[in-house]
């Protein structure tokens, strides 16, 4: 990892890298954005992306590539089967992980079914430091209960704790006592957990799960998909391994675990997934699935040349270079925003900076989902694109209740290699702005709703029309400014 300091003092994130292809942006001015806003129901996910300055919703998919990862692809072997890019990928997965058996699937969520139809079963439960939003529903689509077991930490926004996604061990110990190994259909460890902001989870802990399970007859999983960010965190705030190569790290974690899935959008910054194991009996239980669901055994669903970008950009993850990337930048993106005095969640994670909706909108009550009216506002405000990560992203009881969110987040997502550091200070910028008019928000209700993944397609509108009053107030105080 480069190590240097500014003679200015300051600390500054450093690009390790050289922009050779640019992307134009657009900023439209504040009253198309409200209307941008209101066509899209509210929802930042239904956005055209022709309206969007800066994408901050996710770092799924739109990481940047390199010029290595790029040029790969021009060697892609087509064929439907035993194709030459499968064994490829297959050889940079052993290198990575260890491991000896590759499914392919052509995201993570795909991994996620696939692993859930054969171990899930009616009135099961999967014990998970947190949940994420499609792991979950894929295994309540099998029958199955979540349960999660993370540490009280985890889910304070203010912290010291360097490993917030750790399981706690004395709830662990008592879920198996409560719900007997037989009806624990699997153990799932999160790495960089999404939904409590992108915080990391320790390798002493990985170890003392996974040896209980091994001792119970648990079947351990580790979803694999925020591993660099992991990595990255393991290594610089673990003394214990600060001289290990990231090889070594990877090949322990592996060791750790029966089955390891990931999403390639995040992990690799290309477009596929799949399911790794050593275990030949959990191998051939999942395998029959993949023709079933993805395609061929060689190439589960995806494209060859996205495959040959994979096995180029997994290999990239084991540069400390590549993979601080993003933890730097969400740290200067938190220390921007802790300036203009805005509550995030802490210590920064990877994956993006949290903004903590809730105390930003403490005069919304959670029925008005302040986080999604939070990031709906902030895109009024600045053309910045954010996930709501509260209870818009859980999914109603069986009778219809709301389930709301323990914790309300607007994440701010910030892809590896894609943005500057003068757009980060921008978003910051922006986002300060709106705090210091965060009254001016008011809630939202639905007006379509879909019984699954809501978050991802349904319309809400605003209670009381606050957008007319944020886009006047932003018109009055930057004139005729974008």
């Amino acid at each position: 990892m480069a190590n240097l300091k500014f003679y200015s003092g300051e600390q500054v994130p450093l690009e390790m890298h050289k922009v050779r292809m640019v992307q134009r942006l657009n900023l439209l001015p504040v009253e198309q954005r409200k209307t941008a806003m209101e066509e899209a129901g509210f929802n930042t996910f239904l956005l055209k992306n022709r309206d969007v300055f800066m994408d901050m919703l996710t770092d799924s998919g739109v990481n940047a590539m390199s010029e290595n990862q790029y040029a790969a692809m021009l060697q892609a072997d087509d064929s439907y089967a035993g194709s030459e890019t499968f064994y490829r990928l297959e050889k940079a997965l052993s290198d990575v992980f260890g491991m000896k058996y590759y499914l392919p699937a052509h995201q993570g969520r795909a991994c996620e079914n696939i692993i859930s139809n054969v171990f899930v079963k009616p009135g099961k439960t999967v014990l998970t430091n947190y949940h994420f939003t499609t792991a979950k529903a894929m295994i309540t689509l099998y029958g199955g209960v979540v349960e999660e077991i993370v540490k009280d930490e985890g889910l304070k926004i203010t912290s010291s704790d360097l490993f917030k996604g750790d399981i706690d061990m004395e709830k662990l110990d008592e879920a198996i006592k409560r719900l007997k190994e037989e009806n624990i259909a699997f153990l799932r460890i999160e790495s960089g957990t999404n939904l409590i902001g992108g915080q990391p989870v320790s390798m002493k802990n990985m170890k003392e799960v996974t040896d209980i399970c091994k001792k119970r007859g648990i079947i351990s999983v580790y979803d694999a998909s925020l591993l660099a960010d992991n990595l990255y965190f393991i290594k610089t705030r673990d003394p214990k391994y600060k001289d290990m190569s990231l090889e070594q790290i990877s090949h322990e974690i592996a060791g750790f675990f029966d089955i390891i899935y990931f999403s390639a959008r995040k992990l690799g910054c290309a477009r596929g997934g799949g399911i790794l194991t050593s275990n030949y009996d959990l191998y051939y239980k999942m395998r029959e699935l993949v023709p079933l669901y993805e395609g061929f055994i060689t190439y589960g669903g995806m494209s060859v040349r996205e495959m040959e970008a994979m096995a180029v950009g997994l290999r990239e993850t084991m540069d400390i270079d590549v993979i601080s990337q993003t933890p730097i930048f969400v740290e200067a993106l938190a220390h921007e925003l802790q300036k203009k005095n805005v509550p995030i969640v802490t210590p920064p994670g990877g994956l993006g900076c949290h903004i903590d909706a809730k105390t930003f909108c403490e005069h919304l009550p959670q029925e008005q989902y302040p986080a999604g009216a939070l990031v709906a506002a902030i895109y009024i405000a600045s053309g910045v694109r954010l996930m709501e990560r509260g209870t818009l992203s859980e999914q109603r009881n069986p009778d219809g209740s709301e389930v709301f969110a323990i914790m309300e987040l607007g994440r701010m997502a910030v892809p590896k290699r894609v943005f500057t550091l003068s757009q980060i200070k921008y978003a910051a910028d922006r986002v300060g702005w709106l705090y210091d008019n965060r009254k001016l928000i008011g809630g939202l209700k639905f007006v379509e709703e879909p019984s699954v993944l809501r978050f991802f397609f349904g319309r809400l509108e605003s209670i009381g029309g606050w957008q007319d009053k944020i886009a006047a107030k932003f018109r009055a105080d930057f004139g005729d400014s974008l």
